[in-house]
């Protein structure tokens, strides 16, 4: 299979068909999961599928980038920091993705500049068309090479000038390849007006008419609607659209994301790709799927309270990666799972810490950057080590329960860590030395999957079940080794280290029903068919805690938005 060529042209013979997903009318009308689901149901008819992510933004990456403004940064096993849709497209296919799947304006112009500045382009004029346009499609061949279907998203909303470049490579795309070998799907809304009490297809038919006023002709909607869309409205849409009717497929609203795979077979989209792409496939299995969300609806052991600290509680994608490993450990354990997000500046100003932190079942304090909010996350993980709360801490969750001890049980009183002041009288928490001297902020951290060996007999080694693992990183500071003999004389035990011993990567404290920190980002390889183990241990010590303090919580259906 051949990558388009400088040309423009591409070989008649290439095997990969691509599925072009867009959106309209709003931001965060759900192409994300539109797009996940459609991998899942093209992987459920056994074809081999992967996934792309083409962001319009100027940023190179969403490194450097606020959770406020972009929502998580999602890390791959090469260390990329990627679009949080990546780990939408990894939770719900097999696939495993990389650098060359998140590409951003920001990374195509810097590339095509470095060309013109070494004369690859042989004098001529460099422009939109065909330089950027060209390698926007280089590189979604070279990603895609080897799977039956890619499904390519295009960030942002049909109208936006910023999008224009990725339209038009897409529209490009679309044609070298054929009708047979790609088709558009466009994600859109039909709105219901309450004072009106009718449903609206104004806002579809004119995002459908910006994408054909720049040469892509839809070839399937998916109608994000609160409720079903009737067969008259469909005809219509249809009708204005210059679609069939029967590939208008409503994505009426969920409660668990994991069922939007369903609906949408249910509604016939799979059947709608394979057919415009001449696929020949067997049916889809998705009865996994169907386990998933009905343990999701009727878990048998009722629901837990797990109360997240952090700062960026008022925006929960801030944290989506997160939040769907509880839920996968929810699921292993066949618990539902309530979280509290609990602000950290608040339990800094509080006067009573079991008002906020008393009823929990379990407590959860994650990564996060900057020294806002901080004395609020060590005085949660004071208050969950002190009352036998189940804990976890992951990345500056670590770090933070490493300064608590420090502090309280070392009596060291001023430990602290580099990150929040350079004049720290004893630096638990440490620049990491690959570190110093990196001024560069975007792309520098240690990023990616790296090797760690856990201790015999720890708790750590008996939840993985082996002595060797792999996890994802994000971090640029790590515990102190001087402080090693100090902290573990007073009953820390590190559980977790590099091969090297170098870097401390897990601890943990015998003396408390489950007390547990990791370095790493193990959300990120969590599934929803195989939760990540230190997410299913988590959840298990808090099943315990609401037992044993006879707490019945019963299950409570909770929303689920389509991003």
């Amino acid at each position: 299979m051949n990558a388009a060529s400088n040309s423009g042209n591409t070989s008649a013979t290439r095997r990969t068909k691509f599925v072009l997903v867009t959106g309209g009318v709003v931001s965060s009308i759900g192409k994300g999961l539109s797009a996940a689901s459609i991998g899942t149901l093209m992987e459920a008819r056994g074809l081999t599928v992967t996934h792309m992510k083409l962001d319009p933004y100027i940023n190179v990456d969403p490194g450097t980038m606020s959770p406020y403004q972009h929502g998580e940064v999602y890390v791959t096993d090469d260390g990329a920091e990627t679009d949080l849709a990546l780990g939408h497209y990894e939770r719900f296919t097999h696939c495993r993705l990389t650098r060359r799947h998140n590409l951003t304006t920001g990374r195509i112009y810097e590339s095509v500049i470095s060309k013109e500045r070494r004369g690859e382009y042989l004098g001529a004029t460099v422009q939109v068309i065909p330089h950027i346009t060209q390698e926007i499609k280089d590189r979604v061949y070279a990603a895609t090479e080897g799977a039956d279907i890619a499904i390519i998203e295009i960030g942002g909303t049909v109208g936006d000038i910023e999008s224009l470049p990725f339209l038009e490579a897409i529209r490009q795309l679309k044609i070298e390849n054929g009708p047979e070998n790609a088709m558009s799907i466009h994600v859109t809304l039909v709105p219901h007006i309450p004072t009106a009490g009718e449903m609206k297809t104004k806002p579809t038919q004119h995002s459908v008419r910006e994408m054909r006023e720049i040469g892509i002709q839809p070839d399937l909607l998916i109608c994000r609607c609160d409720r079903n869309i009737t067969q008259n409205l469909k005809e219509k849409i249809a009708l204005f659209s210059n679609v069939r009717v029967d590939r208008v497929i409503p994505a009426v609203d969920v409660s668990c994301i994991y069922e939007l795979p369903i609906s949408l077979h249910m509604e016939g989209i799979d059947t709608q790709i394979v057919e415009h792409l001449n696929i020949w496939s067997r049916q889809p299995d998705i009865s996994e799927w169907e386990r998933v969300v009905q343990k999701f609806k009727s878990p048998e052991r009722g629901k837990v309270r797990i109360g997240l600290i952090g700062k960026y509680v008022h925006l929960k994608d801030s944290y989506k990666s997160l939040h769907e490993a509880m839920v996968h450990g929810g699921l292993a354990a066949d618990v539902a799972i309530q979280t509290e997000y609990i602000d950290s500046e608040q339990l800094e100003r509080t006067s009573s810490l079991s008002s906020h932190l008393e009823h929990l079942d379990a407590i959860l304090v994650p990564g996060g950057f900057g020294d806002r909010g901080v004395e609020g996350k060590i005085a949660a993980i004071r208050y969950a080590r002190e009352h036998k709360i189940p804990f976890f801490g992951i990345c500056l969750g670590m770090q933070l329960s490493v300064i608590e001890y420090a502090r309280n049980i070392c009596d060291l009183e001023d430990a602290s860590s580099v990150e929040f002041g350079e004049r720290v009288q004893h630096p638990v928490i440490d620049l990491m030395p690959d570190q110093v001297g990196v001024d560069s902020k975007g792309g520098t951290m240690r990023l990616g999957a790296y090797p760690c060996k856990l201790v015999s007999g720890s708790r750590a080694a008996e939840i993985y079940g082996t002595s060797e693992i792999s996890e994802r990183h994000r971090h640029r500071f790590e515990f102190n080794n001087d402080y090693r003999e100090q902290l573990t004389s007073k009953g820390l035990v590190l559980s977790g280290t590099s091969p090297d011993e170098r870097l401390v990567e897990m601890i943990e404290l015998p003396d408390h029903p489950h007390f547990v920190a990791c370095q790493f980002h193990p959300e990120f390889k969590s599934r929803p068919r195989q939760a990540h183990p230190l997410f299913s241990a988590f959840i298990r010590a808090a099943v315990a805690r609401r037992q044993s303090a006879g707490r019945g919580h019963q299950p409570k259906a909770e929303s689920a938005t389509i991003n």
